[in-house]
């Protein structure tokens, strides 16, 4: 840690919404940044100088909305993402975890709340963890926030990486819903909470596409999830 403040990008076109949350995460230790577009928010990640540690990103925003942003941002960032929207629809919130980010929540929500994800998402990205994870071909480095396997490297984003971590470290097992929720996305799970299932489908095509060798991913029903060997092993 360099003992800087975190940097929190706000892309959204509510401009008193913007004012609350920059004036509420300011007075948290945060430095608070706010675009009102998508091109604002690209624009930012463009900019080493800039680049925030995390962004909070609207669905609904005039010209390249939340969910546009959201898909050319993942093509090159991997910082967490925690999208809003004010319409609240199931189908938004699946199609905005399919492409990539990290959490979500409804408008309108407390700020206080927003504060804990935002917080709970950093905290997996900085803790302090094991040097590396071996799971049969698949090698990870939690300081790094890295992924391999066979030497490829995986493009992952913070809560894939969380939920595969937290697969690996107990591979063969079956790890419920609820502590995978806790483990990687930092949250208690909520009721109808698809989050996990939509991340671990994603996690499950990138792991095959890397490699015939790579770990399988399986839903245990009214379980949870498990990883397996390539072979069947589970140790």
């Amino acid at each position: 840690m360099n003992g800087l403040p975190n940097r929190i990008l706000i892309a959204d076109d509510d401009r008193e919404l913007c004012r609350l949350l920059q004036d509420y995460l300011g007075r948290e230790g945060f430095d608070v940044d706010v675009v009102h577009d998508g091109n604002g928010a690209l624009d930012r990640l463009a900019d080493p100088s800039r680049r925030p540690d995390l962004m909070i990103l609207d669905v609904t925003m005039p010209g390249r909305d939340g969910l546009q942003t959201l898909a050319e941002l993942r093509a090159r960032h991997g910082l967490p993402v925690i999208m809003l929207s004010a319409r609240g629809e199931p189908v938004d919130r699946v199609v905005g975890l399919e492409l990539g980010a990290d959490d979500y929540l409804s408008k309108p929500c407390l700020p206080r709340e927003l504060l804990a994800r935002v917080r709970a998402r950093l905290r997996q990205s900085s803790a302090a963890l094991p040097q590396a994870v071996q799971a049969g071909p698949l090698r990870l480095f939690p300081g790094e926030r890295r992924a391999l396997i066979e030497g490829i490297e995986l493009e992952l984003t913070g809560a894939e990486f969380s939920l595969l971590l937290a697969l690996a470290q107990r591979a063969g097992q079956v790890v419920d819903k609820a502590l995978l929720t806790r483990e990687a996305l930092g949250r208690e799970i909520e009721r109808f909470d698809r989050s996990v299932d939509v991340h671990l489908s994603r996690l499950r095509k990138k792991l095959g596409d890397a490699s015939a060798l790579a770990p399988r991913i399986e839903a245990i029903r009214g379980a949870g999830y498990q990883l397996i060997l390539a072979g069947g092993a589970t140790t």
